[in-house]
């Protein structure tokens, strides 16, 4: 009896508890768009997960690539304008503006100083329409819809104006080769001054809304986060890099047009995260507002182009009255700019950063080469950087804050 009980306690012990036992899983590869809402149907992210966090990430673009370069290079130079404002579609005049700089750098072309406000009107709008969109996407892809609503009332209040001063809400092709295609109607100074009060008040709806919102501040702090030195290794420009830390704005580093006339500050984050770009596009936000009130006092009645029958239309008395006019008209819609043979490039801060123009001209009516640096480009490129090793969720809030537009990542 004795024996059996020693025999039964010399019983080598049972495995593992099975209660205890690891759950087993493995590695899963997840496909994100392009029709997937969050990717805006332009774009593909191939995530590895282990669990809910992402282990590697693979970006595959080309949805939407148009040619840009290309097809520049077999139109006019005016007729370049119809597709620059399809780069960054929610900011077109901007792209007029640049690629404008561009060609008239060329040309050795100053051109008059109402026209270079009206210029500084435009892309300022354009950029607080392109900001409202960034942050009403952002604050309904997280939860909170009614962020948008009131994003895209302020949004349309803005292209009201636009259209009223271009004729288009979207697509402007405002800006002409040494100036601007036409100035503002009568009384659109002052509408447009009461359409910024409305838009203030939309503003710090949005900011009362999430900027101290529990879920929101979770969902964007520490998370996508790029440090200084990271950012300016990556090439980051515009509101993403000065999030980072580093405040390199254009239009202070290299005033053009006539930002050096006007006052305005330059937001700078700490932290890198997506939280700090929200913020620094909300400071942004008001100081376009600083800049456009400072244009309206003071743009003064002149002329909205330069009077060089080479570069401009003349206007259509003398078109129809004069052989002059008739054959100047003739030969630069059907030749195009004679623009003089050389390479130039010109910089402009885009709403997400800095936006290159690289021209080549030899002398004939059509770009022999064009090169764009498209602005958004770095910060998608570095997007696997910024989520690897977060969770899946976070992708989300950070596709966002870099603002990735299809037409000019993909030209």
């Amino acid at each position: 009896m004795s024996n059996e009980v020693k025999q039964v306690a010399a019983a080598p012990a049972a495995g593992p508890d099975p209660l205890e036992a690891p759950f087993p899983s493995k590695r899963m590869v997840v496909n994100l768009g392009p029709s997937h809402p969050a990717m805006h149907g332009v774009v593909r992210v191939v995530a590895e997960l282990d669990g809910e966090t992402i282990t590697d990430a693979k970006l595959d673009i080309g949805f939407l690539h148009r040619g840009f370069e290309k097809s520049c290079e077999n139109v006019t130079w005016t007729q370049c304008f119809p597709y620059t404002d399809r780069l960054n579609y929610v900011s077109s005049i901007m792209n007029n503006v640049g690629f404008a700089l561009a060609v008239e750098k060329l040309c050795k072309l100053d051109i008059p100083a109402r026209a270079k406000y009206l210029r500084v009107v435009g892309s300022e709008m354009h950029r607080m329409c392109d900001h409202f969109t960034l942050v009403g996407a952002m604050g309904l892809e997280l939860g909170a819809m009614t962020v948008l609503i009131y994003a895209m009332e302020a949004r349309d209040h803005l292209w009201d104006r636009l259209t009223e001063l271009c004729g288009a809400r979207l697509t402007s092709s405002y800006c002409r080769i040494g100036g601007v295609a036409r100035d503002v109607p009568e009384g659109w100074v002052e509408k447009s001054r009461r359409t910024l009060d409305r838009v203030v008040e939309i503003r710090e709806e949005i900011d009362q809304l999430i900027t101290r919102n529990r879920i929101f501040m979770d969902r964007t702090r520490h998370t996508g986060v790029v440090t200084r030195e990271d950012a300016i290794e990556l090439g980051f420009t515009g509101p993403c890099l000065r999030a980072s830390g580093e405040p390199y704005d254009v239009r202070k580093a290299a005033p053009y047009l006539v930002y050096d006339r006007l006052e305005f500050d330059v937001p700078v984050g700490n932290n890198g995260d997506n939280f700090d770009r929200y913020l620094v596009r909300m400071e942004e936000l008001r100081q376009c507002d600083r800049i456009l009130r400072q244009c309206f006092d003071q743009m003064e009645p002149g002329d909205i182009a330069v009077k060089d029958f080479r570069y401009v239309l003349p206007p259509k008395p003398q078109v129809y009255g004069t052989i002059e006019g008739l054959m100047a008209h003739f030969k630069l819609i059907m030749e195009g700019i004679k623009v003089p043979a050389g390479e130039a490039y010109s910089y402009t801060e885009a709403a997400n950063g800095e936006l290159g123009f690289y021209v080549v001209s030899d002398g004939g009516g059509r770009p022999y080469k064009l090169g764009l640096r498209p602005p958004g480009w770095p910060m998608l490129a570095a997007l696997p950087h910024m989520v690897k090793g977060s969770l899946l969720a976070d992708l989300i809030p950070t596709f966002d804050t870099i603002n990735m537009i299809g037409g000019e990542t993909e030209q």
